[in-house]
């Protein structure tokens, strides 16, 4: 761990800093991703994961914190910051929403517990360095502390109890990435289930006096002392007068894994300039993650196929724009996408693993024309619009089951200026019910 330990300890430090004014546009921009995770979250409870997690019978708040936890991320559709390398959502979202079942809020407190959270877990994700996102899931790791504020928040807690509220959901953080290893394995929305639920209960403690090591991170024995070989707690209070993270997060189009995203805005191009005559090959350059992460030329299930570049390109250059149906089993299966993925070769690109994490890259290639990408779709260099954003949300709750009139009535609740929050979550908890 570098960096030196100052008098004040980093968690009194980021307490205050998520303590400041959330304005307009910082709600609003708070309202799409609450609808983006609505979209994401409803579609994954009809899953064999979130069927699961439901089966669980949900009796309390923090039962429903832990259920919710895991259903936002089952996609792999959920919003991102690629300079963290988190999911901010699927933990954040489930915390403050439950938290709303325990306190009178305006759908205004809301948006702010959920601007606060985003804060918190994108400081401490842009902090850990990559030696800790090489061996352990950072959206499971992170997402416990803006879990944590977000319902500290809502509990309009004082400075020193929020941070207290952080130091014990910290205590608890863990998420190892050997569960993308398993095919079978649910482990990863575990990880967001559990820092829901850490956050939430921690917020409740620390509302009745429940102290926590304020030291956690950088303390000796600590989160960057055992999980952070590379990384500096320091840096969690980078520009404290910037403009809010969650204006740097990131949504996703399309359905896979993030790493994925600018391969398949390529592929796409490519799509449109090329044709698929012959044998010709395919070439994909992209950042050394991504590879990590996605380099699957045999898929075997439908978590794998969304981890595959090769995959990927194979559906884009046959299909056009991908859909869930594109990473299903029958998908994977059918006989010319398994022979255009063996036709996809995958290599890292100098230029695009310089520029990673700050830009998300990649090129296509056909041997005669070459697409590249900068910034992924969805990302703040390359965004999407509002109406984008609540087509994804539509799109996702028809495909979990939802009547056109209640995904149209949740939209319109998540979207206008209400007063209460209790009536919206209540739109939500049905849905998800």
């Amino acid at each position: 761990m570098s960096g030196q330990i100052s008098e004040t300890p980093v968690l009194t430090a980021l307490s205050e800093l998520v303590s400041r004014r959330v304005d307009g546009k910082d709600e609003a921009r708070a309202r799409l991703h609450l609808l983006d995770w609505i979209g994401c979250a409803v579609a994954g409870a009809g899953e064999p994961t979130g069927q699961v997690l439901k089966r669980q019978a949900p009796q309390t708040a923090s039962d429903y914190a832990f259920v919710w936890g895991g259903l936002g991320n089952i996609l792999e559709m959920d919003d991102v910051d690629k300079r963290a390398l988190l999911h901010p959502g699927p933990s954040i979202m489930p915390s403050a929403l439950a938290t709303t079942h325990d306190v009178e809020a305006e759908m205004s407190d809301l948006l702010s517990a959920i601007v606060r959270g985003y804060e918190a877990t994108i400081r401490l994700g842009r902090a850990v360095g990559p030696a800790h996102y090489a061996l352990w899931h950072s959206t499971g790791t992170c997402g416990a502390i803006g879990a944590a504020a977000a319902a500290a928040s809502l509990r309009s807690l004082d400075t020193d109890q929020t941070a207290h509220a952080m130091a014990l959901a910290m205590s608890q953080s863990a998420g190892l990435w050997h569960t993308r290893h398993d095919p079978e394995s649910m482990g990863k929305q575990l990880h967001t289930s559990n820092a829901a639920r850490a956050g939430y209960d921690a917020a409740r403690l620390a509302r009745d006096g429940f102290r926590g090591p304020l030291r956690i991170l950088e303390g000796a024995q600590g989160f960057f002392d055992a999980m952070c070989p590379d990384g500096d707690p320091q840096n969690i209070l980078a520009r404290p007068d910037s403009d809010w993270r969650i204006h740097d997060d990131s949504f996703k189009p399309w359905p896979a894994c993030r790493h994925a995203h600018a391969v398949i805005d390529a592929a796409l191009e490519l799509r449109a300039a090329t044709d698929l005559a012959g044998d010709r090959m395919f070439t994909v350059q992209t950042y050394g993650d991504a590879l990590k992460f996605c380099d699957k030329p045999m898929p075997n299930s439908v978590i794998e196929a969304k981890f595959s570049l090769q995959h990927c390109v194979a559906i884009c250059l046959l299909n056009g724009e991908p859909t869930l149906d594109d990473f299903s089993p029958d998908a994977i299966k059918d006989p010319e996408v398994a022979a255009l993925r063996q036709r996809v070769t995958v290599e890292i690109g100098p230029d695009f693993e310089a520029r990673y994490p700050a830009r998300f890259g990649a090129s296509v290639a056909d041997g005669e024309t070459t697409v590249s990408v900068d910034d992924a779709l969805g990302d703040p260099e390359n965004p999407v619009s509002v109406k984008q954003i609540q087509s994804k949300a539509d799109s996702l709750m028809n495909a979990g089951g939802l009547a056109a009139e209640d995904r149209t009535a949740l939209v319109e609740s998540v979207m206008s200026a209400s007063a209460a929050a209790k009536p919206v979550i209540k739109l939500i908890a049905e849905a998800l019910s």
